[in-house]
């Protein structure tokens, strides 16, 4: 008996150290050492260090919750992306981007689902959301702003004049450019684009960096649509409609993530031979295109940077500084797929 109480008495939970735990070991008052550990206040340097010396002793940590409630907040911050989006590479590396970045922030980051209905957002209690890709008309944006929280985007809304706030952007137009320069000089003469509607901010800048481009080099564009959240089998179609035409392309550029490698699967089943045949790259890098055979030519996003630059821009906006939104430079990855043999 006496051993069962001593072990029942060993799995007790150790009762967690209180501020006023620490103010009676260094000697001081709560709000002392509040404004010791804060950094608010005037506090003297010989009792600051023993506030937290005496909270080291106790391994004492404040408790979040308690400040932010202070502050008429909840500390917590939503993630909104496009529906369907969460099995794609890009998105949930943004995902734990942002999730390493607001817990450094001391702020919790809640993944919100696919909503049916907009308003549903207020039952979180959120001091701000995060929404990836908004379409043109986000009702989620719309909803946000009539509630009164503070709202910033990864990659800008179209229709301007929606509540958002900053956006954290990467300039696709010039990343675009860099890759289709670099197949041209690989050889390519007619370069194709598989891409959804231009409903989202990265599309349409993709698309019109795409006929630009086209115009520049007098290339004829050639563009076929696919969904923006898919799988490979579903770009299948249209590319195989585009390679299998009496002027195919020699060069196709995948705009959503996995359309890439769907091209190299229809080039395939044709008979084609990447990148001898046909040069195959890609807008949005993933692990899947570094793994393929042969890997595909990418252009790599930096999920995570552009996840810790939105809760940075949305923190900044919750503390009331000027609003604003670092970019993300895209970086070009090339791989074999876009390789061309010597001949001769």
């Amino acid at each position: 008996m006496a051993g069962q109480a001593a072990s029942r008495s060993s799995a007790t939970p150790r009762r967690r150290p209180t501020i006023r735990d620490v103010a009676r070991l260094s000697g001081v008052s709560p709000t002392t050492v509040s404004h010791a550990l804060s950094g608010h206040g005037r506090v003297a340097a010989g009792t600051r260090r023993r506030v937290e010396q005496a909270a080291s002793r106790l391994a004492y940590r404040a408790n979040p919750a308690a400040r932010h409630l202070r502050e008429g907040r909840t500390g917590t911050i939503g993630l909104a992306l496009p529906p369907g989006a969460g099995a794609l590479s890009y998105y949930l590396d943004l995902a734990l981007g942002a999730a390493r970045r607001a817990l450094g922030a001391g702020l919790a980051l809640t993944l919100l689902p696919d909503l049916s209905r907009p308003s549903e957002v207020a039952a979180f209690g959120l001091d701000g959301v995060a929404v990836v890709d908004p379409g043109r008309e986000d009702p989620l944006v719309t909803e946000l702003a009539r509630l009164g929280v503070p709202v910033v985007t990864g990659e800008r809304q179209l229709t301007a004049g929606t509540g958002a706030g900053p956006a954290v952007e990467t300039d696709h137009r010039e990343a675009l450019r860099e890759l289709l320069d670099h197949l041209l000089a690989s050889g390519a003469r007619t370069v194709a684009l598989v891409s959804p509607p231009p409903d989202v901010a990265f599309v349409a800048d993709t698309l019109a960096g795409y006929e630009a481009w086209c115009r520049r080099n007098g290339i004829a564009p050639l563009v076929a649509e696919v969904p923006f959240i898919g799988q490979p089998d579903q770009a299948e179609g249209a590319v195989g409609a585009l390679l299998g035409s009496s002027s195919p392309p020699d060069a196709v550029v995948g705009v959503p993530e996995h359309s890439a490698l769907g091209v190299a699967a229809v080039a395939s089943r044709l008979g084609l031979t990447v990148p001898s045949d046909l040069l195959v790259a890609s807008c949005v890098d993933s692990p899947a295109h570094a793994m393929a055979w042969p890997p595909i030519t990418a252009l790599d996003l930096r999920p995570d940077l552009a996840g810790a630059r939105l809760v940075d821009a949305l923190a900044a906006l919750l503390a009331g500084e000027p609003a604003s939104a670092e970019p993300v430079e895209a970086r070009l990855v090339v791989r074999a797929s876009t390789l061309r043999p010597p001949t001769g």
